[in-house]
């Protein structure tokens, strides 16, 4: 194998973070706290490491037709869940890029490894469930490299802390190349079950809530937190106006094909410091949880790398700079009509970690780390946790609209509101003349569960090759972000 391929196939796996037994996940996580007063329904999230954030965006990019789901970040954000009667628990991973709720069985040929990779998230067993309910085997998600998760569509009672719904579909992978069950949240006309199988979409989590009189509205905000936060929130039809500073802005939705399936809204500009990178923008970018990093047009980010020196390695899909770029104050500012969204160099900034338990270095003796922005090429442009963890989101499904506002990190106070129904959002304002995207809009029509195309997949390499990682990351000295 040539030197290139070695290298693309290591830097793809050149960090290793512990994930977590289930056992040692703390029991509050995502336990609502669901006031009598207000219907909102308030859960916790956890961020955990995962080992490849950039093999992870690839494989949970679809092949289909232009977009969904996708992966995230250096971490993962989880909610606890329990499926079934007696209850069976699980860990499910937040991703607004899909609209599926999907559980391994542990009969599956990924759960039945020897590395036990499905052990820290838990899994599901329809036959020990007397509430459990088949509805149809064409559930069936596939993947750029081939992979994916097929099995059955069923349906049982599912409790997220204290919020209890009867008979909600969802998806079991009896094949599957993810480790941890998806809790999809998107459009329902996303839904697989319409894509694939050419049917009616049916009450994914946020319309059973609504269904179930927990909440008044297909609404939710989505918290990160910080890249050194271990908490964030998600509130189903609810606001917390102490998580976010400055004023909360509405924006539209852009339809695909006239239908609304994902959550693209429009890039009008993008700044790196006092240097205007792109403006006079109409962008369609998609807001996806389930992706780790951001991906936007080659031409914006050929730019970026230049000015902060990044060393791009085309193979492996991932772009390296040196660690104490994180300490430079320069912010990435995104601008979508009048709200701009500011994400701090550290937030960009993302540990790689060795088998050694090392960062891996620069010929120069520089320590590298990842860097959270990558070229889209011809799939779609993804704002994923590297800018959503800087930016408080409210999701209005019901309403096809976007509310912005730049995050509050760390925020300790709280101040939960409800979300009613009709068009109202407390305390946002609506931006007028807001500019529709004319460019970036996902082709084929959008719905049903349709994927970015970015290529073949990275295949893991081993980790115990360090040498051949700093050779691979050695190719040039980098000068600091001035």
């Amino acid at each position: 194998m040539r030197t290139r391929q070695l290298c693309a196939l290591v830097a793809g796996s050149a960090y290793f973070s512990t994930i977590a037994s289930a056992r040692n996940v703390p029991s509050n996580i995502g336990q609502p706290l669901l006031s009598p007063q207000r219907k909102v329904v308030s859960l916790s999230t956890e961020r955990r490491s995962i080992s490849d954030p950039v093999l992870r965006d690839r494989l949970r990019r679809r092949a289909n037709t232009a977009e969904a789901a996708l992966d995230n970040e250096e971490t993962l954000y989880f909610v606890n869940a329990t499926i079934g009667t007696p209850a069976q628990s699980v860990r499910l991973h937040i991703d607004t890029g899909s609209s599926d709720l999907w559980v391994n069985t542990p009969e599956s040929s990924l759960c039945t490894q020897r590395t036990d990779p499905c052990a820290f998230a838990g899994s599901y067993v329809a036959n020990e469930s007397s509430t459990y309910e088949f509805v149809g085997d064409w559930f069936n998600i596939s993947y750029v490299d081939g992979s994916g998760a097929s099995g059955d569509y069923v349906s049982d009672t599912i409790t997220i802390g204290s919020s209890t719904l009867d008979r909600l579909q969802f998806g079991i992978g009896y094949t599957s190349s993810s480790s941890q069950g998806i809790l999809g949240i998107g459009y329902a006309s996303n839904e697989v079950q319409v894509g694939r199988a050419g049917k009616d979409p049916y009450d994914n989590l946020p319309v059973a809530l609504v269904s179930a009189g927990q909440i008044s509205r297909n609404t939710y905000s989505l918290w990160l937190n910080d890249l050194d936060a271990s908490r964030g929130s998600i509130l189903f039809g609810g606001i917390d106006t102490e998580q976010y500073t400055g004023p909360l802005y509405t924006l539209p939705i852009q339809a695909n094909g006239g239908v609304y399936s994902e959550f693209l809204i429009t890039l009008t500009a993008l700044k790196l410091g006092q240097e205007t990178i792109a403006e006079d923008q109409a962008l369609a970018v998609l807001l996806d949880s389930g992706s780790s990093l951001t991906y936007l047009p080659d031409e914006f980010v050929e730019t970026i790398f230049e000015r902060v020196n990044a060393r791009y390695d085309s193979e492996a899909g991932a772009a390296y700079v040196p660690c104490a770029l994180e300490n430079n104050s320069t912010t990435l500012d995104f601008t979508f009509s009048s709200p701009t969204i500011s994400v701090q160099m550290g937030e960009l900034v993302l540990d790689l970690v060795t088998s050694s338990g090392r960062r891996p270095r620069f010929t120069n003796g520089e320590e590298a780390c990842l860097f959270g922005i990558a070229p889209a090429g011809e799939g779609t442009n993804v704002l994923g946790d590297t800018f959503l963890r800087s930016a408080y989101v409210v999701y209005d499904i019901d309403n096809n609209q976007i509310s912005l506002a730049q995050t509050k990190f760390n925020a300790t106070a709280s101040d939960v509101r409800e979300i009613p129904a009709g068009t109202d959002l407390p305390g946002a304002t609506v931006v007028s003349n807001s500019v529709a995207a004319t460019s970036g809009v996902i082709r084929g029509g959008g719905g049903g569960g349709a994927g970015v195309d970015s290529g073949a997949a990275v295949l893991a390499a081993s980790l115990s090759t360090y040498a051949l990682v700093l050779l691979c990351l050695g190719f040039t000295t980098f000068a600091t972000l001035h």
